[in-house]
């Protein structure tokens, strides 16, 4: 997944971070992503698993009477309460922060959408809490937008969608 320049943090992340200053200040060095063993994969397709059994689904309107409230979930919460709780079990179980990074996307329908990428020397990876699946990011049905950066898990860079292919005509 290439990644582009700065760009703006999601509301919702902002003040998760206000909450959560210590999940937003982990500074990484730069370098490529670990080749994760097959001992890591299992941990990884076992955390996504877990997370969207144990998790209802429920939108922020539903259960806070408002939008965009990134949290831990407490057995109910939507796309991102899933994806910070997948990244939390993750650094649990020895992941770098660096490498779990919460990336938002849009769905085909077009509507927003947040997922955790896992950067590996095989790929970057998406848990998604609509798929138990653990999925390379080119093998979803997502148009990626932005991305926590791997250096700063308070800053979010941009994603290079530039493989699509795109089409176009020439009138006469």
């Amino acid at each position: 997944m290439q990644t582009g320049s700065a760009t703006s943090q999601p509301i919702g992340h902002f003040e998760f971070c206000q909450k959560n200053r210590s999940e937003c200040g982990v500074r990484s060095r730069a370098g490529a992503p670990p080749r994760v063993t097959a001992s890591g994969w299992a941990v990884i397709r076992q955390v996504n698993a877990a997370v969207n059994r144990e998790i209802s689904p429920v939108t922020d309107q539903e259960l806070l009477g408002r939008d965009e409230v990134w949290s831990y979930p407490k057995g109910r919460g939507d796309c991102e309460d899933f994806a910070l709780e997948k990244r939390r079990r993750l650094m649990q179980r020895g992941f770098a922060a660096g490498n779990l990074l919460m990336t938002v996307v849009r769905k085909p329908d077009g509507e927003g959408h947040a997922v955790l990428t896992v950067r590996t020397a095989q790929g970057d990876f998406i848990l998604d809490n609509l798929d138990n699946g653990v999925k390379l990011w080119t093998n979803t049905p997502y148009r990626f937008l932005k991305r926590q950066a791997s250096s700063n898990s308070g800053r979010w860079v941009t994603i290079d969608n530039s493989a699509e292919v795109l089409v176009g005509s020439v009138g006469n």
